[in-house]
């Protein structure tokens, strides 16, 4: 069992190296181009650190030393060593330093730096102000390589000093070979060239894998499954390659990015959603507004069947089947549950009725007939309510009652639509409709500035997650 097992990580630990020797590739042709697009500023600092990197990389970028400043070193390293042969008061280092003093005069004013870094000529003239005491950088160059200067101070000291603080900054001055068409050499991509030949060769594979897979996708689609892969191939703006280096490292597992991914998709979502629901909710409330304006509302509440583009579900006229509802659960529903209340009711009416009537008073301190009222009452009641709602039933059952009642709705409709119609009528109705729409619509939108947006997405997430266990 422990051989078959061996046997299995193995080959799961091949088959991994095989899948993630391109993407490794990839991150290493990444670190070339980054290498290469930040050479330049970096230089400098490769120089003092690195020189031997410096020196196999300048023929990359066509970098070759400044012959000005390169003249300039080459005739302190000659004075250096006439100086340390013959003193500093021999000819032949008076010469050197002759010429040095010349050659400052032209390093102040042409300044060979200014096409690569205009402060390190800054730089080397407040160092030689700040060695010599100099206000002016003239004559800090020529305080610095005169004679009298070197004697006094010490000429091993400044030479050392040279070598330390201004040598390193001259070395860092340079050209770049200019071509045939006027632009810089950079055979950076003789160097990008087998890595785009490796990334081609393995699109085509892919490529190749996902036409087999799905025969139905033509060679552009199936090229657009990978779109990632084309910055491998691009060779201009090669900083983009960071898109297919990071998506394929995490295909194979060398770099997870779900917990960006689930985080980018929250925010995403919250985002929409909050922009979907205030235009959903304005949108409604705007066509509910413009329908009030073109009078839409009036006639439908009222007339719903002259609608030409109103669209009816089942063919009936849902606002009278509402009333004929509503009318039904009172006579069948409500009042025979409320009969008690409303008996109390006609009895307390007609009793105060009776108490008003002349000589009733009087009724009721007779002997005999002082109880009548009262029981007269009672029955009175018992057999209004009774027959007032056996009346009502038999009213509202009568087909000839419902003629009338639909001739009466028809009436009360005809009226009240005339009544809104006038101009004054509808006028205020349908101001008061806006504005109160209106408010509901900058209530809605508060609300939902305010609203937890956050908590729901969090609480789906949370369900998706139950779901999934």
């Amino acid at each position: 069992m422990l051989p078959r097992l061996g046997q299995y990580m193995g080959s799961n630990h091949h088959h991994f190296w095989i899948k993630s020797w391109i993407p490794i590739l990839a991150v290493l042709n990444l670190a070339l181009v980054f290498f290469d697009l930040t050479y330049l500023s970096a230089r400098s600092l490769y120089l003092q650190m690195m020189p031997s990197l410096v020196q196999a990389y300048d023929p990359v970028k066509g970098i070759h030393p400044h012959p000005e400043t390169q003249r300039y070193l080459e005739t302190v390293a000659i004075f250096e060593s006439q100086v340390a042969q013959t003193g500093v008061e021999s000819l032949e280092a008076q010469a050197s330093l002759a010429k040095l003093r010349s050659y400052s005069k032209l390093l102040i004013q042409d300044n060979p730096f200014s096409k690569n870094d205009n402060a390190i000529l800054e730089t080397i003239k407040q160092n030689l102000r700040s060695r010599t005491g100099a206000k002016s950088s003239f004559v800090a160059f020529d305080r610095f390589w005169s004679q009298d200067y070197l004697a006094q101070t010490d000429w091993q000291s400044e030479i050392e000093f040279w070598n330390k603080q201004i040598r390193p900054l001259m070395d860092a001055n340079y050209y770049r070979q200019v071509n045939r068409f006027g632009y810089t050499v950079n055979y950076f991509w003789l160097i990008d060239l087998p890595f785009i030949i490796i990334f081609a060769v393995d699109f085509v594979i892919q490529n190749r894998a996902i036409r087999r897979d799905h025969p139905e996708l033509s060679w552009l689609e199936s090229a657009l499954r990978r779109w990632y892969d084309l910055f491998l191939l691009i060779p201009i703006w090669r900083w983009l390659r960071v898109i297919p280096v990071t998506i394929r490292l995490n295909q194979v597992g060398l770099l997870n990015l779900r917990p960006l991914e689930a985080e980018a998709r929250r925010d995403f979502a919250i985002g929409f959603a909050k922009k979907l629901t205030e235009v959903v909710g304005i949108q409604a409330i705007d066509q509910i507004q413009a329908a009030i304006r073109r009078g839409d509302v009036m006639q439908w509440l009222l007339y719903p069947e002259l609608g030409r583009d109103y669209v009816q579900v089942n063919d009936r006229n849902e606002i009278k089947t509402i009333i004929t509802r509503i009318a039904d659960i009172v006579i069948y529903q409500v009042l025979p549950q409320i009969q008690p209340e409303l008996e109390i009711f006609i009895h307390y009416t007609l009793q105060h009725t009776f108490d008003r009537l002349p000589g009733y008073r009087q009724l009721r301190y007779v002997p005999g007939i002082s109880n009548l009222p009262k029981q007269t009452t009672r029955r009175l009641t018992k057999d209004l309510s009774k027959h007032a709602y056996q009346s009502l039933v038999r009213i509202w059952e009568d087909p000839e009652i419902a003629e009338i009642t639909t001739q009466l709705a028809q009436s009360f409709r005809d009226t009240l639509a005339a009544e809104l119609q006038k101009k004054h009528n509808t006028q205020e109705i349908e101001e008061l409709l806006i504005d109160m729409l209106e408010e509901i619509k900058i209530n809605y939108i508060r609300e939902i500035a305010e609203a937890k947006i956050e908590q729901i997405v969090d609480e789906a997430e949370q369900f998706h997650r139950r779901v999934k266990t």
